[in-house]
């Protein structure tokens, strides 16, 4: 497989990180074109071909990544029209631009827009993709093998608005989680625990309750009643979490970020 990165940021870096663990692509065979310096010394170390020059990243390639800045993507891809082969799929990540947007802008036909998350940094990500109706089986089956070298979730949407519902959910989530964990080691060091101590605990407490429902694929509501004895102290923290409204402050900021990657895609 030959492999064009065009953008070699955070996100760029980590799909490329995902190839190379995955061995979806060798080192020899992906080019990552790049603009600032210091990232080029940076993605060089990868052993990959590292250039200032997106055309040049694209030749040969039989998958081009998009993995630059939403405002910069219909510059990029117009410059790039022309150069992608036929025979290539072209994949963005950028948030908020449409299937449509991509296919226009860069005049390529077989087209997949894809949203991840931050974990994919670690090969720990979530990540939706819509495909072009011009993108063959064949091509497909390495766009969800790309996907799996970066998140342990991969789900396929029919339309543009179901990738802005899914970036309210997974794209934004991690923010949630963070702002979660964040208040409870505050609230542990306020009544007198040592912070190290407190963000120990809490990020054990996040990581193994998410690995748990994975693995027992209960329903939620199921596991928190295993955690729940009556008139205990789990109990009584859940009674001022619903008194306080999280259900409904988490269902509204979910609402929010979903109507906002909609009017970005606008």
């Amino acid at each position: 497989m030959r492999v064009g990165i065009i953008g070699g940021g955070f996100m760029g870096e980590a799909f490329l990180r995902g190839m190379l663990r995955s061995e979806f692509a060798a080192p020899g065979d992906i080019a990552v074109a790049e603009v600032m310096d210091a990232r080029r010394t940076v993605l060089s170390e990868h052993g990959v071909r590292v250039t200032d020059d997106a055309e040049s990243a694209c030749i040969g390639a039989e998958l081009v990544l998009l993995a630059v800045k939403p405002q910069d993507l219909a510059d990029i891809a117009r410059g790039l029209q022309g150069k992608i082969g036929p025979g290539a799929v072209l994949v963005s990540i950028a948030a908020g631009v449409t299937l449509d947007e991509l296919r226009r802008t860069s005049g390529h036909r077989a087209c997949v827009r894809v949203m991840p998350n931050l974990p994919a940094a670690i090969g720990e990500g979530a990540a939706v993709y819509l495909a072009a109706p011009e993108v063959t089986r064949v091509q497909l089956d390495e766009v969800r093998r790309l996907l799996a070298s970066v998140a342990t979730a991969v789900v396929e949407v029919a339309d543009d608005d179901a990738i802005d519902l899914a970036t309210a959910v997974h794209g934004s989530g991690p923010a949630y989680v963070y702002l979660l964990v964040e208040s409870m080691i505050d609230a542990a060091v306020r009544l007198g625990m040592k912070r190290p101590d407190a963000t120990r605990l809490v990020l054990a407490t996040v990581v193994g309750a998410a690995r748990y429902a994975v693995e027992t694929g209960q329903h939620p509501a199921e596991l928190r009643n295993h955690v729940t004895s009556p008139g205990g102290t789990t109990a009584a923290a859940l009674s001022e979490l619903e008194a306080s409204g999280l259900r409904a402050a988490i269902d509204d900021a979910v609402e929010a970020a979903y109507l906002r990657a909609h009017e970005l895609g606008e």
